[in-house]
């Protein structure tokens, strides 16, 4: 009967969100938005469910390539910001796997500085042979 209660006391509250919203005034019809005012979100913002999905290859501290590679294939996704980045790097054994992710993620931040600002970065080890790295992003919704 308790458990009952409790329910029907949490579904009887209202949506704040949608209650901050009502008690704004609207815009009236011809009113032009100041050009310093930015739309707002709704709520607050969540990660996409779908990575995207990047192959970088190349040889184990060549950070150059590593930066270059990493700024072509991001190139498309410029304006957004990542939340978090799954790399998985190629080697024959785990310390090494992770430690070129690791090179893979710090390569990240110089290829893209403002889309991987605040992402958080993980590195992950996945078999095979030394110098390739497979990456998922995961991006904030727009």
């Amino acid at each position: 009967m308790l458990l009952v209660l409790a329910l029907v006391s949490m579904g009887d509250r209202g949506d704040p969100l949608a209650a901050r919203s009502a008690t704004r005034p609207l815009p009236s019809a011809d009113a032009k938005p100041s050009p310093r005012s930015s739309p707002t979100q709704a709520g607050p913002r969540s990660v996409e469910r779908k990575p995207v999905k990047l192959h970088v290859t190349a040889a184990t501290g060549d950070t150059s390539r590593m930066v270059s590679q990493l700024r072509t294939a991001t190139g498309r996704y410029r304006g957004r910001s990542a939340a978090f980045v799954l790399t998985f790097g190629q080697a024959p054994e785990p310390g090494d796997g992770q430690a070129y992710a690791r090179d893979i993620n710090r390569s990240l931040h110089k290829a893209r500085p403002d889309m991987f600002i605040d992402a958080t970065t993980r590195d992950f080890w996945n078999g095979g042979v030394s110098g390739a790295a497979d990456l998922e992003i995961y991006f904030y919704t727009r």
